[in-house]
């Protein structure tokens, strides 16, 4: 017994003694631990992770780290906390002050001084995979204790480290590249390792641009990391990128557009961290540049939607991207190295983080500032945001599920009204009803500059030559009723008339008879929006046959529009007793309010057992991807089904889509894309034929264009101007451009992702759901023609955009066009939608018409 004792005690001390050796020993930089000089070759992004966690074991009472969440495909998402020991001693205190002084935590700040808090971003497109191998060290040098000036700077800053915000996309890059670069990299542009193949790491798992979803939190990654962001809600958030090989280095102050919301103290700030930047850049002799193309307006990158929450923030890019590789020879006949790319990302990343250690004191001011500001003399022209709640409950529910994500308060009227106000269905500035207990938005809130620059009507533009989409307000995406006050609506937190809340539906009886389970002869669902097609969605999964009516219908007094889900109990004996419970089940699970009848027939309209009352046949649905596809345009049809509706999908190959049996599948969708090589006449051939057969193709965006003037389609490109075949007259001054001004001469013929009103035929069943209008987010430069011969369900008249930026020589050509249509081909149809209604995830108004194409069109 004494043996065993005296063993385990040895064993004890040896633990104990080897402990405090491996503590003793100097840490490993970078180029140690992983076993090869950084900018060699490329990290893979476990051996990163690997990395972050030996430097906070190594360093516990500088660095905590913690795993925020994880990607789709299952790598963890990590974010690095360093400071000083004294900082990290009251981190929680910190964390805590600078909330208080935001205005969303309740009382008094505590302790001592508060330090500024940093938060820099890394690889958030996959591709730009310079930034991840920069990170790594730049997290050895701010904790490195030899260091003096690092040292320093973390006694007045917390620096929040993300080492890399897209992980999916990273590894898919490092795979392809480790996997075809030469043993000696290739410097020729023409060599594989610097052709990507389609769809390229820049995107995450589901193919979406992370740096366009910051606002809308679209994706798992963007929902986690926000939530983290507005637990600390940093004075400085920087992201690092990549562009064109041939570019030198860029860094703030940002170009034009600025936002009118960004304060005269953000955009003094942009200044100086230039200046901390330029001193580093000037000293190394590297070339760089500043205050062009990456503007701060749109509202949901990196740099902006801090911004609008107060930060100073940036957008750093280096050169390179993804076909840098780790070497490339540039046009000037010089090369760029993969180590050159990380000595530029870390000399930006030090240079920030000295510039608000410096300035923490002032940077700390001027944030409470901020947020004093917001709650006493909000930005903008607007004071309350009220929108209509009575048959919209579902859209409301979507809407403040996330406003809650991005900490923005609402309350419900207390009574009804009326003040003059922006209405968003009219576009006119005019005296606008509101009920009791509709939801009303107050600019009097901490977050009122982000709410006011999601929510107005019109965003000042004031330099056309803009990054990005130049609208975006949420009441059009979410299609809303309501209107933007120039005065305070009286509300109160809770609502006056509750809102559908997920998890509480409710059954309503209008029948005539007994509402009991067993003597309801049908379950009616409303069919008007996002949170209706889900619920259809289940229940088709759950093998329960869905009806719906072409036409409206009033049954005890209650109105149903067109659209509206009819089940009934028959059609469905074979699910027996099971069919209430799925049913209800289904709809208490997403917050779908039912109504129950006894009787098939209705007052007015058509009967239950009528031939206006069709069939939902589970459609099987297949979508194509691969080389020619958009990985955008697909990422968003894929995210669509798997993870808003719910419903499977089929992904096809463009590669093999020549030999698939289309006979199979009932809908084909065609996303944006390029569709020459894929669609080839005899296999174009083929597809009228299936659709001819009964199939329905749904075609989005450059689809309809590529199908255009194509022999048995009916969508035809518009006629050119007659007045530009006339003869041609000699040139006048009015002709005269300058080479300067040839940017923005260009733009002229663009247009900017603005939202036009569409005009909708909502008796036709891919409007369903829909009132005499849609706000399209409208980003071609021209529309078809009206069908000759098909159904224009959605068209534009002569109205120019509700909102957003149109080239002075486009207009015209966005008059009197398609944007929704359907063609009958044989026993099939053509869907033709010209505006994406699945643009970048966060269009909610279009998510139920893109899901009438797919589900009611044909049925």
């Amino acid at each position: 017994m004494k043996n065993i004792f005296f063993t385990l005690l040895l064993l004890l001390c040896f633990a104990m003694s080897r402990a405090t050796w491996a503590q003793q020993q100097p840490v490993q930089t970078p180029s140690q631990f992983l076993g090869y000089q950084l900018g060699d070759q490329f990290t893979y992004h476990a051996r990163l992770v690997d990395y972050v966690q030996y430097l906070a074991a190594q360093n516990p009472a500088k660095m905590k780290l913690q795993t925020y969440g994880h990607t789709y495909e299952g790598r963890p998402l990590l974010l690095a906390t360093i400071s000083s020991p004294e900082n990290l001693q009251r981190l929680e205190e910190i964390r805590s002050n600078n909330l208080k002084n935001a205005g969303l935590l309740s009382g008094q700040t505590t302790g001592g001084k508060q330090p500024a808090i940093v938060w820099l971003s890394y690889n958030i497109h996959g591709n730009e995979s310079v930034s991840s191998e920069a990170v790594l060290q730049v997290l050895y040098d701010l904790l490195d204790p030899t260091n003096a000036q690092t040292q320093k700077w973390l006694e007045n800053t917390v620096v929040l480290i993300d080492p890399c915000v897209n992980p999916d996309g990273r590894e898919r890059y490092t795979q392809w590249y480790n996997r075809v670069r030469n043993r000696q990299p290739n410097a020729s542009p023409w060599a594989w390792e610097h052709h990507e193949p389609w769809p390229g790491g820049r995107p995450n798992h589901y193919y979406f641009d992370l740096n366009r979803d910051w606002a809308w939190q679209t994706q798992i990654e963007s929902k986690q990391r926000a939530v983290v962001y507005n637990q600390w809600l940093p004075q400085l958030h920087a992201d690092f990128h990549e562009q064109a090989v041939d570019n030198p280095y860029y860094f703030a102050p940002s170009a034009k557009p600025y936002h009118d919301a960004i304060t005269p103290w953000q955009r003094e700030a942009q200044n100086f961290i230039g200046e901390y930047n330029r001193k580093y850049f000037d000293k190394n002799n590297w070339l760089y540049f500043t205050r062009e193309s990456f503007d701060l307006f749109y509202p949901s990158y990196g740099d902006t939607w801090p911004t609008y929450q107060g930060a100073i923030a940036m957008t750093y890019e280096q050169g390179g991207s993804g076909r840098a590789g780790i070497v490339i020879e540039k046009a000037d006949g010089d090369s760029l190295t993969l180590s050159q790319r990380i000595a530029h990302h870390h000399a930006a990343s030090l240079a920030t983080v000295e510039a608000m250690a410096d300035k923490h004191e002032q940077v700390v001011r001027e944030f409470k500032k901020f947020y004093s500001d917001a709650q006493t003399k909000p930005f903008g022209t607007y004071r309350s945001y009220v929108f209509n709640v009575q048959g919209d409950e579902g859209k409301i529910n979507d809407l403040t599920n996330y406003l809650d994500r991005q900490q923005i308060k609402y309350g419900y009227a207390n009574s009804g009204g009326s003040a003059k106000g922006f209405n968003y269905q009219t576009g006119k500035t005019e005296s606008v009803r509101y009920n009791r207990g509709d939801l009303v938005i107050s600019s009097y809130q901490p977050k009122s500059t982000l709410l006011n620059v999601l929510f107005e009507p019109n965003a000042r533009l004031e330099d056309s030559v803009t990054y990005d989409i130049t609208a975006w307000s949420l009441p059009y995406a979410y299609d809303l009723r309501g209107a933007a006050f120039t005065s305070r609506v009286a509300m109160t937190e809770k609502a006056a008339a509750p809102t559908k809340e997920v998890g509480s539906s409710a059954v309503k009886s209008y029948s005539v008879a007994s509402s009991a389970a067993t003597n309801t002869y049908a379950y009616i669902a409303k069919w008007n929006g996002v949170q209706d097609l889900r619920f259809m969605a289940a229940l088709l999964k759950a093998k329960v046959r869905v009806r719906y009516s072409e036409v409206p219908f009033e049954q005890v007094k209650q109105k149903f529009s067109p659209g509206t889900l009819i089940i009934t109990r028959t059609g469905n004996e074979s699910l027996g007793a099971k069919f209430d419970e799925i049913v209800t089940r289904a709809a208490d699970s997403l917050g779908i309010e039912l109504t129950t009848s006894s009787t098939g027939f209705v007052t007015t309209g058509s009967d239950f057992g009528s031939r206006n009352v069709r069939y939902v046949k589970a459609p099987k649905v297949a979508v194509l991807t691969g080389e020619g596809v958009s990985p955008y345009g697909f990422g968003e049809i894929w995210h669509y089904f798997e993870q808003q509706i719910g419903y499977p999908v089929t992904v096809l190959g463009s590669d093999y889509f020549s030999r698939v049996p289309l006979a199979e599948f009932d809908v084909l969708i065609l996303p944006t894309g390029s569709y020459g090589s894929i669609l080839n006449e005899k296999t174009l051939s083929k597809v009228k034929d299936w659709v001819r057969a009964g199939g329905r193709l749904v075609a989005l965006e450059n689809a309809v264009t590529f199908l255009s003037d194509k022999p048995d389609f009916a969508v035809k490109k518009k006629l050119v101007d007659s007045t530009s075949t006339k003869k041609s007259s000699p040139a006048t001054a009015a002709d005269l451009k300058r080479y300067a001004d040839r940017e923005r001469t260009s733009i002229s013929e663009e247009v900017q992702g603005s939202v036009f009103r569409v005009t909708l035929d909502n008796s036709h069943p891919l409007a369903f759901g829909y009132g005499n209008t849609y706000a399209a987010l409208i980003r071609t430069s021209t529309l078809p023609q009206f069908l000759k011969d098909g159904w224009n369900v959605g068209v534009v008249k002569n109205e120019g955009p509700a909102t957003g930026f149109v080239g002075a020589k486009v207009g015209d050509k966005l008059q009197n066009g398609l944007v929704l249509g359907v063609q009958e081909m044989g026993l099939g149809q053509v869907v033709y939608l010209v505006d994406n209604p699945l643009f970048r995830g966060f269009w909610q108004g279009g998510k139920l018409l893109f899901g009438n194409a797919v589900f009611m069109v044909g049925q």
